[in-house]
């Protein structure tokens, strides 16, 4: 037989191997057997390194070093997921959806497992890339250390899977992985590793690859993202991820109403603690891709999916101490300081106290016995006080009169829950605040630059502001603690490079009050450059999409402050992006402005994202529900007949996507 022969038979059995015991966990040869045909394989290939090829089995014991990892944009955002609580939170997001959507809905029901979620890309059915969540637009490629988990597919098995996709999952590490890990650590006088779901997550950016192959990570994949996929259903997706190789768990199921989705949800809530690995809660999914796209996304979640999370683990413990930070804002958050306590696999020690309300509804003290939780899992919250343990001795909490870092006195605006520091320029943790919030990944994402450099740059006088970074010399720099020359270096190149981020990302890293990164958007689109929004008053600002009168005065106050145009004035002569780009301009009209229009149905010749972005770019408003305000609806076949009801009804006119197309051109 000849060699190459030899070596893609290899190949092929090895990776079948593979296949029935990482992913059916059904084994059809011996450890010992599969260990001395991977071994002739990789004399093989070493020998004849003309024959390579990038999803040979032998990728998977690693070896690859990756010092920096690189930070891709993620072609389909990775979106996050609106939490629900109750029966009450899934009728009511039913009803919302109900209201967008024609026909029967029926659900997807999956489990939510706990671990690091992964983006992997296929072409032809080869692995192509692997990158990690990051913000949800950007990540880290992980490619090398992904390629070491045994049950993700290098290669795909069968045929019909589409030429290029994306597919979404969670890297997950077992119980009995993650305790023989501790075990061996433990042996040597290591710490051990705190809980799974973090351990899963930090395997994924180790620099030696054959360190993670040591580690028994497993994948579930639960969404294939793309175009031209030629799948109609969610639960169909799952169904063919599976016999394409992809480990996909069993537990998913379509049910036809919200009680069945609660049927599935108690029942997990008993059983998952039989399960091997760490879940959540459960994801309830619209089965239907064409109502999924009808039903489309919020700026931070998509609306046809919620999750329903299991109900926190509760401890108590004893308040210690109530101390107060000051935010970027001014805004001053009360810290309950917390007795350690062991909470959902992590040692608690403190937890937000929100406001001086807050603290009064609980009449919260210290000394006090107090319940906590992690809201969501995530965030630890006091839920109450053990009133049969407090002490006859102790006093109601007194809220603070007067900043703790510069001892000015606060304020408390009408209608506004919590105090601010006013001193807008002379508190140290506001500056530090909005400078961290200025150079943070999803604003300029100035690489080299951490929070703790941050501080230190102000706590040493090289900085006040954060247009003062764009006149830091290496030779300022490199004095500070733990600031090698290299690390110097990276640090001023990346101020440098973060002149090239785009005019929306500029503007949501000024920190103005209110305007998160969607409103950042909205005020760049419309007015296109710096001057024309610092120039707009009051009411042109209100008359701007979604823009509402809180949003407008901020706005207002913070191109009225003399200090802030002299930052914007100085960003600006050090080459900033202020206003949008020529290829940001292209294709850009104003012929839709002030029409709202509602996309409904299937399109021929444009996706129904790229009819919503036309209409954005031409100024039009895009609605996801037909109402008295909407101009007209771009109508593809396949519409429901109950919106082609009301629309008849409110008297509101349907084109074709030809018509549309003819309008903006």
């Amino acid at each position: 037989m000849k060699t190459k022969e030899l070596i893609e038979n290899l190949r092929t059995e090895l990776r079948e191997h593979n296949y029935n015991y990482y992913v059916l966990d059904t084994p059809t040869i011996s450890d010992y057997d599969f260990d001395i045909k991977l071994k002739e394989l990789q004399e093989l290939e070493a020998k004849h390194p003309e024959f390579f090829d990038a999803s040979s089995p032998t990728l998977r014991v690693g070896g690859e070093v990756t010092k920096n990892f690189e930070t891709v944009v993620h072609e389909h955002r990775m979106y996050s997921l609106d939490n629900s609580y109750s029966k009450e939170d899934l009728l009511d997001w039913e009803t919302r959806i109900k209201k967008l959507v024609d026909g029967d809905i029926q659900y997807t029901c999956e489990l939510k497992y706990d671990g690091a979620s992964i983006s992997l890309t296929y072409e032809n059915g080869n692995l192509l890339k692997a990158v990690t969540r990051g913000d949800g637009v950007q990540g880290d490629n992980v490619t090398a250390n992904i390629k070491t988990i045994k049950s993700i597919p290098l290669q795909l098995k069968g045929e019909g899977y589409p030429i290029k996709f994306d597919i979404r999952g969670e890297i997950v590490l077992p119980f009995d992985g993650f305790n023989k890990m501790n075990e061996e650590r433990i042996e040597i006088g290591e710490e051990p590793y705190r809980n799974p779901r973090n351990t899963a997550s930090g395997s994924l950016k180790l620099q030696d690859s054959a360190e993670v192959a040591k580690r028994p990570l497993e994948c579930f994949l639960y969404n294939i993202t793309g175009s031209n996929l030629n799948i109609k259903t969610q639960f169909d997706s799952l169904e063919k991820a599976r016999a394409w190789g992809f480990k996909v768990p069993n537990a998913a199921k379509l049910v036809n109403s919200i009680d069945e989705v609660l049927e599935f949800v108690d029942y997990w809530n008993v059983n998952r603690h039989d399960l091997p690995y760490e879940t959540d809660g459960v994801v309830i999914k619209v089965n239907s891709l064409q109502q999924q796209e009808e039903l489309g996304y919020t700026a931070k979640a998509p609306r046809w999916a919620m999750a329903y999370k299991f109900k926190a683990e509760q401890v108590s413990t004893i308040l210690d101490s109530i101390t107060y930070q000051v935010g970027r804002t001014g805004a001053i958050t009360p810290v309950a300081n917390l007795k350690p306590v062991e909470l959902a696999g992590t040692t608690v020690k403190r937890a937000s106290l929100h406001n001086a309300d807050q603290i009064e509804k609980l009449d919260i003290r210290v000394g006090d016995e107090v319940y906590v939780e992690k809201g969501g899992e995530i965030i630890p919250k006091i839920l109450g006080v053990d009133f049969t343990k407090r002490i006859h001795s102790s006093e109601p909490t007194r809220y603070i009169a007067h900043c703790p870092e510069c001892g000015t006195e606060l304020v408390r605006q009408e209608g506004e829950a919590q105090h601010y520091c006013p001193n807008y320029n002379g508190c140290k943790p506001q500056i530090i605040g909005r400078i961290q919030h200025f150079i943070s990944r999803k604003a300029m994402d100035i690489e080299g630059l951490g929070g703790e450099t941050v501080a230190l740059l102000v706590n040493e006088g090289l900085i006040s502001d954060y247009s003062d970074l764009y006149e830091l010399t290496k030779d300022q720099v490199i004095p500070l603690e733990r600031m090698a020359e290299k690390s110097a270096d990276n640090l001023i190149q990346g101020i440098a490079l973060s002149k090239n981020i785009p005019f929306e990302r500029v503007l949501f890293a000024l920190g103005i009050r209110y305007v998160g990164e969607t409103v950042a958007k909205k005020l760049a689109k419309h007015y296109k450059n710096i001057e024309a929004i610092a120039n707009a008053t009051e009411e042109d600002l209100v008359n701007v999409d979604e823009i509402g009168i809180k949003i407008a005065e901020s706005v207002s106050v913070f191109f009225g402050a003399e200090v802030n145009l002299n930052m914007v004035n100085r960003l600006k002569q050090f080459g900033l992006q202020l206003e949008l780009s020529e290829e940001q301009l292209i294709g850009q009209t104003n012929i839709l402005t002030g029409d709202v229009i509602v996309v409904s149905g299937v399109f021929e010749k444009v996706s129904r994202n790229e009819l919503k972005k036309l209409i954005e770019d031409n100024g039009g408003k895009v609605s996801s529900s037909i109402s008295s305000k909407t101009s007209y609806i771009v109508a593809g076949s396949n519409m429901g007949p109950s919106k082609k009801e009301k629309a008849n009804k409110l008297g509101i006119s349907l084109i074709d996507e030809n018509e549309f197309l003819q309008k903006i051109e």
